[in-house]
């Protein structure tokens, strides 16, 4: 989350009129992540949290994106709701931008989760995945392995200064994925983006799943590898396979892997690891200047990557598939 829209409190009142939320108490900014500008948004009913979608997220989206919290909520998901407007729509706009209010979730994000959390959140991955295969809605992921060549092209050279030759090093792990895809894995809604800062703790349980805002349609095992990418290292950038084992193993409980998702994971952590690496070069060289932001440091997927490609097989993850 970040905040790239300052809004003028006559805004604010204008586009709290169209709500049924009391009487405004305080607007707070959260500096966390590079996609949307998002606030805390108090009145006398609680609290809320107010997202202007910038950037990425494209406007034909934004339906899927908030049919799919609606419908997950009801399907035993704990995750952000989209408030209705007096008019019973979902979506408004407000600084001339789409933008929506969601409920807000109790608890905090864990910065360095320890194996009970990478275990819980192996089971609240599967749940997530059982729980949306019945989702009517549907959206391609359009920052897929087909998508790469040309954001890497957007990318361009300058981030050869942060590591020397890292375009073409990923020119060719590119080229490599293309040739080694897996095909015909099992596939559903995905949340695509579930790292530890999208996951809410209180009491020792997850509380609360956020940020869907990169949910669409792939493969579940590539979820689980975007998952094993950034849960399964410590601080330090050092792989640890007691949390990757305990992820694996909490999700099979819940929904086996096939054979051949379970083989594939190496590939899909190598491209979950080229995925973030690209999306968070870009960010470095093309995101515009946020009155709040926190830009994230793409040389750790840089370094992911160079793990996996060290990984010759998924046993290495900690996890020994079987199929009794």
């Amino acid at each position: 989350m970040a905040v790239y829209t300052k809004i003028t409190q006559l805004e604010l009142e204008a586009f709290l009129a169209t709500y049924e939320l009391g009487v405004f108490i305080e607007l707070v900014e959260i500096a966390e992540g590079v996609e949307n500008s998002n606030y805390v948004l108090v009145t006398r009913e609680g609290r809320f949290i107010l997202t202007i979608f910038e950037r990425r997220v494209s406007l034909d989206d934004l339906p899927f994106f908030l049919d799919l919290m609606q419908y997950l909520s009801k399907n035993g998901i704990c995750c952000p709701i989209p408030i209705k407007a007096r008019d019973g729509n979902v979506l408004g706009k407000l600084h001339g931008k789409p933008a929506a209010i969601l409920t807000h979730l109790n608890g905090v994000s864990k910065k360095n989760p320890g194996v009970a959390d990478c275990r819980a959140l192996g089971g609240s991955l599967a749940d997530l995945h059982l729980a949306g295969q019945t989702f009517p809605g549907g959206r391609r992921n359009d920052l897929s392995l087909k998508d790469w060549p040309n954001l890497l092209a957007q990318i361009g050279a300058d981030v050869n200064e942060l590591s020397e030759g890292i375009v073409s090093d990923l020119r060719n792990e590119i080229e490599y994925l293309e040739r080694s895809w897996p095909e015909g894995l099992p596939q559903g809604i995905i949340h695509g983006d579930l790292f530890p800062d999208n996951v809410l703790f209180q009491d020792g349980n997850i509380s609360g799943v956020i940020d869907f805002y990169f949910s669409c349609q792939d493969y579940f095992a590539y979820d689980l590898a975007i998952c094993l990418n950034s849960w399964s290292f410590d601080r330090g950038g050092l792989f640890d396979q007691k949390r990757s084992e305990a992820m694996i193993s909490a999700y099979c409980q819940k929904r086996m892997l096939s054979k051949n998702e379970y083989e594939s994971l190496p590939i899909l952590c190598r491209a979950s690891a080229v995925r973030f690496l690209l999306t968070r070069l870009y960010d470095w060289v093309n995101v515009p200047e946020a009155v709040t932001a926190k830009t994230k440091d793409p040389l750790e997927y840089y370094n992911k990557l160079l793990f996996h490609r060290s990984v010759h097989a998924a046993d290495d993850y900690g996890f020994l598939w079987s199929h009794d």
